[in-house]
């Protein structure tokens, strides 16, 4: 087994800004798939990992989804309030317990357990982030609360159910455009044979 130091050695790690997550310049050598020592320059952005959940409501072969404000999206000319599965950041708990605490804040629906999947990486290139997904189950009359978010972090979160075929039919019309969002209504649709 290859270990890290045989592929790259960091020289220099200098933090350029840490607000809201930590942006980072590294200065590392890399070793080629030529045997030679490289060196290069990178920047990565890290805010820590995150979770993502469908739910999915057997009784009315729903979807449930989330619309709240994007800045990143908004100014690259997308969706200002994009079509999104609820999400959230981990800062360290458990994924599960925290999955099940975003979507009752975020949804108001109460969700006893999940069936996790992989965690992935968005954008291995430029951010660290890893996100945790989930699938679960819910029933659109069980609501226990409001949901919305939480204001003081600034949420201001709709809830939008929608049948899957018709979320599904939003990939393809570029409707949702959220990867981790694209990534479960697929993989769901694969897992049960549905569209």
């Amino acid at each position: 087994m290859t270990s890290s130091e045989d592929v790259y050695r960091v020289q220099t790690a200098t933090v350029l800004a840490e607000n809201w997550g930590r942006l980072t310049r590294y200065e590392f050598d890399l070793k080629t798939s030529k045997g030679e020592w490289e060196r290069q320059v990178r920047e990565i952005y890290d805010h820590g990992d995150g979770v993502a959940c469908l739910l999915y409501d057997e009784t009315y072969e729903t979807v449930l989804l989330i619309r709240q404000f994007r800045l990143p999206s908004a100014i690259t000319g997308g969706e200002t309030h994009p079509l999104e599965v609820p999400a959230g950041i981990l800062e360290g708990n458990n994924p599960e317990r925290c999955m099940i605490r975003e979507l009752e804040e975020e949804t108001g629906y109460k969700v006893n357990s999940l069936d996790q999947h992989q965690a992935i990486y968005m954008s291995p290139g430029s951010f660290s982030e890893r996100i945790h997904l989930f699938t679960g189950s819910y029933n659109q009359q069980d609501r226990s609360s409001k949901g919305g978010g939480n204001p003081d972090e600034g949420e201001d979160i709709e809830i939008v159910h929608l049948h899957f075929g018709e979320a599904l039919g939003m990939i393809d019309t570029g409707t949702i455009s959220d990867a981790k969002t694209i990534i479960l209504l697929q993989q769901f649709a694969i897992k049960n044979r549905m569209r």
